[in-house]
Formats: structure tokens, sequence, C-alpha cells
């Protein structure tokens, strides 16, 4: 039986972020949120395919290195046998430039087969890492359509749309930088596929990375929902089910 709840699901991922991008395209229609968030859509997709590229084997890489082994074996065993038969006799001294030789072609084979073992890490360390630079890179694109927000400034927030800009109410805004947490948190699952199909310190190390800038935004964007909250002393209450209905049926 599969281990569904043990490892993160792409097209679960990427089904997630299409729903987010619909929720956002019809509070904010024609936002750049909206825009961010159907690129986000694209590159999920795109690292569900890589995903499938980094977990599928080499084997042309692998069947080489295992010629390369199975010849550096063959040679290190006939140099044994060759050296067990000729020492002590007259043919040693003239045998021995041969068997130098065969030594140094045992050294190279042994260099290759180690540089072919490390090229397949190295092939897939360099699209991972790829790949989570552009995932890095949304993330600062977030970061930007957040920072304007500030429902402690004495200009009020607005959000771009079909219709040009617009003044937000606190519900909206509140809405808005929600949303914005729960894209950096998506960002941040999408970099973690590639720390769970490949054990590479560096990826991980990168992903980690990632995953420590999306809580730390995140922290920022959910200490502006607080001062919207307990702006003027009052709450704002989240919508309720009725409430969202007729916004959807009014839009």
């Amino acid at each position: 039986m599969p281990l569904t709840y043990r490892a993160l699901d792409p097209t679960k991922i990427v089904e997630t972020i299409e729903r987010l991008e619909e929720r956002i395209a019809s509070r904010f229609p024609g936002s750049g949120l909206s825009r961010v968030c159907s690129d986000l859509a694209g590159v999920a997709k795109q690292t569900s395919q890589r995903i499938t590229y980094v977990d599928r084997p080499n084997w042309t890489l692998r069947l080489l290195l295992l010629a390369m082994s199975g010849s550096s074996l063959l040679i290190l065993v006939y140099l044994g046998s060759q050296a067990a038969a000729l020492k002590g006799t007259d043919e040693w001294s003239e045998t021995v430039q041969g068997l130098d030789a065969l030594f140094n072609l045992l050294v190279l084979l042994g260099g290759g087969a180690f540089f072919i073992s490390t090229l397949e890490t190295r092939w897939k360390r360099a699209r991972a890492l790829t790949a989570l630079h552009e995932l890095r890179s949304i993330v600062h694109v977030i970061d930007m359509h957040q920072l304007s927000k500030d429902p402690s400034s004495d200009r009020p927030p607005t959000v771009g749309g079909k219709s040009g800009d617009r003044k937000m109410s606190l519900f909206e805004l509140m809405r808005y930088l929600d949303y914005c947490s729960e894209m950096l948190s998506l960002t941040a699952k999408c970099a973690a596929l590639y720390a769970e199909r490949l054990s590479d310190s560096v990826v991980v190390d990168t992903v980690g990375d990632i995953e420590r800038l999306t809580s730390d935004l995140s922290s920022k964007i959910w200490q502006k929902i607080t001062i919207i909250e307990t702006l003027d002393g009052r709450d704002v209450p989240l919508p309720t089910i009725e409430q969202s209905q007729r916004t959807s049926a009014s839009s």
C-alpha cells in the first residue's frame, strides 16, 4: 500500500495552487497577485515534471560506470596473477614495464569511475538548484506585493484590477495578505519536493533556506493581519459562509 500521507504529492500541490488562483481571481480580478499565483501554478506543474526527471536513474551513466568498474577489477586480477606467476623468475624484470602500464591504466579507470559516479548527482543537483532559484525569485515577488499593503500607513492600500487601482477595505486587505501567506507556504512545499527526492546536501540546504525565508515573511504578514484585527480597538470578523456566497454571487 502506498504511503500517501508520508510524502508530498506534486499533483495535490498543483491542485491546491490552482484553487488558490481561482479564489484570488474571484476576489481581486485582474490583480497582479492573481497573475503571480498563475505563474506559481505553472512553476508547480514544471516542478512535478522536473521531480520525475530527478527521481529517474540515468542508466547510461550507470552502465558505463559498471563497465569501467568491471574493467578495473579484471585488470587488478590480471596484475595479481602475473605478479604471482613471474615473481622470482628471469622474466620478472622484463614484465614489470608492461605491468606498470596496466597499473597506470587501472588508476585512470578508477579515476574515471569516480568521476562518473558523481556526475549523475551533479547533473541532478544543477537542475534542482536552477529550479529552486526560480522558486526563491517567486518568493521575493510575493513579498513585493505585500510590502506596500501596510495597515498602519496614512495612505490606504490599493489593489490593481481590470478597471484600475481601487482602495481596499480592511477585510479585503486581510484577505489579500492571507493569500500572500498561502502562496509563500505553497512555494515552500514545491521546494520541499526536491529535498524529498534528491538527498544532496547542497539541495537540502537550499530548500531549508527557502523554507526559513517563507516562514519569516509569513510571520511579518501575520503581524500585519494582527494589526488589522485590532485596528481601532475592534476585531474584523471573518466572513461567514453565507457572506462568502453572497460576495461570489455579486461578483
